[in-house]
């Protein structure tokens, strides 16, 4: 029997294939952008595309248009605020049925130069091809930061602090709201059903990050702190604890997982797209990273765990520890 394909797995055998070097290559496949060098100065260039698909990231039986263009640009940022950089220019290849509504176009479009805007970035071209079957998202954001300030995925080592910059779960609680048709059934609700809906990026908060100098790591959750922290894990050969009682669960979602039957730490560790920063710095700098996100951008950063020697993710409940290394979401599981 033929051995069962993951994303991790596919990632690796391309990047096996494609490896190669190139004068100004900084850094390939492998982290949240691609990193090259300009031609003089100190800045570099980030470069980052994300694909979305219907009946797989997006359901337009729930999916207001404007709000999935804004969706469409806000998980490309997020890669770019994860390297602590500002995006610039932005491509959006749309592959649409014939079917699809005019009206709806003109939503979905407004809604993703509406984003566009919001980040500072310019939509400077792209692609429209018909599709055979739903729609089809692709974009690439292009964006800069300052060489010696870049945050890479590599760089965490045992003793760091693991720290989240938001609350966890709250897409993964959105999503099941709107699968079961309750998107109006409570008002507090409402910040889940924006957080799958209407993501936001946290670039000002990564770049103020890559400023302080203090990172050692950082990446975006996009596939559930259990796997985000299982690759950052991976990329330093180092393990890592989660403390599952200091995971930041918002009061909402742990009402919204009793009315619909789930684990709101199934939601936190597994769930995806919750698009806040995850990042990694040493015991003594914690506080201080912490209050300076604070300060000057009222943002919270939330330390969940540690990293240490070994490998994988570990959670701890009480005196039970348990592997939930890659158990966040995978295309192909």
């Amino acid at each position: 029997m033929a051995p069962h394909l993951t994303e991790r797995g596919l990632i690796a055998r391309i990047q096996a294939e494609a490896a190669g070097q190139a004068a100004d290559l900084v850094r390939g496949i492998g982290d949240d952008c691609a990193v090259f060098r300009q031609a003089g100065g100190d800045l570099v260039s980030l470069v980052t595309t994300d694909t979305l698909v219907e009946g797989v990231h997006f359901d337009c039986r729930w999916h207001p248009p404007h709000l999935l263009g804004r969706k469409a640009v806000a998980v490309n940022m997020s890669d770019i605020a994860a390297m602590g950089g500002t995006p610039r220019f932005v491509l959006l290849s749309l592959a649409a049925p014939a079917a699809v509504e005019p009206t709806w176009l003109d939503a979905f479009l407004a809604g993703f130069l509406e984003s566009v805007r919001e980040y500072g970035a310019l939509l400077i071209g792209g692609d429209t091809v018909h599709s055979g079957d739903g729609l089809v998202l692709s974009v690439t954001v292009l964006g800069e930061a300052v060489a010696n300030r870049v945050c890479y995925r590599a760089g965490a080592k045992p003793g760091d602090v693991v720290l989240v910059s938001g609350p966890l779960g709250q897409a993964a609680a959105g999503l099941t709201l709107c699968q079961q048709g309750r998107q109006q059934e409570q008002a507090a609700w409402q910040p889940l059903i924006a957080a799958h809906c209407d993501p936001q990026a946290q670039v000002a908060l990564g770049r103020l990050l890559a400023e302080s100098g203090l990172v050692h790591a950082m990446m975006d959750l996009s596939d559930g702190l259990a796997t985000d922290l299982a690759h950052l894990c991976a990329e330093n050969g180092v393990g890592a604890e989660v403390e599952g009682a200091a995971l930041p669960l918002t009061a909402e979602l742990r009402q919204a997982a009793a009315a619909c039957g789930a684990g709101p730490l199934d939601w936190a560790l597994t769930g995806g797209e919750d698009y806040q920063l995850l990042l990694t710095c040493a015991a003594g700098d914690a506080n201080a990273l912490r209050e300076l996100a604070h300060q000057a951008l009222g943002a919270t950063l939330s330390p969940v765990g540690r990293m240490v020697a070994g490998r994988g993710v570990t959670l701890l409940e009480g005196a039970v520890r348990r592997d939930i290394s890659y158990q966040g979401y995978d295309h192909f599981r």
